[in-house]
């Protein structure tokens, strides 16, 4: 089974193609220019030098949130325009999973998955690695550093902290008496790579949507939503 994947979540950008679990393709860029200027190209590039095709691919995966809206909306529109022209499955999924995929091999490890979300927030999720696999133990959420603290306190696990809100993460959670330790900067990121592992056996499972019913998910409401409903608000007191 082959899967292509993007992911423009966050800063960087990139683009892979897993075979069987297996990485056989992959670009990546975190220089600061708009996903909407390199995200195509890469994906493009990629395939013509790895001699893929995108009639060869299986599903087309993507990460699909939380992250950055302008990010999320970018990649999904470029995974709808291949999907619906290849007639491809989509696999939607979560940023914070395939930020912790890569890190399924450090048995007995907990993994805080953390993204910058602003205001005082982060997006989040928590898993420990039983087995060989990941157990979610917090779900997908935009939450103060604070709540994550608190809830991390008194465990002896080794904690790994992923994402680009991983440096300001585990800084916040060191000051609070929680070890943990930043994840190697090779596998820190968010990436491709982890969002088509992520998505294999969503696809092996029929958890696939179609080009027209993929959606991102933003898990709290955009700033101009929240600045058109605190006028709402403002209007209805009056």
């Amino acid at each position: 089974m082959k899967i292509l994947a993007l992911e423009s979540s966050a800063k960087a950008a990139s683009c892979a193609v897993v075979e069987d679990g297996v990485p056989i393709a992959a670009a990546y860029q975190a220089t600061g220019l708009t996903h909407s200027r390199t995200l195509m190209p890469m994906v493009e590039s990629m395939l013509q030098n790895a001699e893929l095709t995108l009639a060869g691919m299986d599903a087309i995966a993507v990460a699909a949130g939380p992250g950055s809206f302008t990010g999320l909306r970018i990649g999904i529109a470029a995974v709808k325009g291949l999907a619906w022209a290849a007639e491809k499955p989509c696999a939607a999924v979560s940023t914070l999973l395939a930020m912790a995929v890569p890190l399924q091999h450090m048995e007995g490890a907990r993994i805080v998955c953390a993204m910058d979300a602003r205001r005082q927030q982060i997006y989040n999720a928590v898993f420990s690695v039983e087995n060989g696999a990941l157990v979610q133990t917090a779900p997908d959420r935009a939450v103060a550093l604070s709540v994550v603290a608190e809830e991390l306190q008194g465990e002896a696990r080794p904690t790994v902290v992923v994402g680009d809100g991983a440096a300001l993460c585990c800084d916040f959670l060191q000051n609070a008496g929680v070890s943990c330790a930043l994840a190697p900067a090779h596998l820190r990121m968010q990436s491709a790579v982890g969002v088509a592992l992520a998505a294999e056996p969503m696809v092996l499972a029929g958890q696939t949507v179609s080009a027209q019913e993929l959606r991102p998910t933003y898990l709290r409401l955009s700033q101009a939503e929240r600045e058109r409903l605190a006028r709402l608000q403002e209007q209805q007191k009056d």
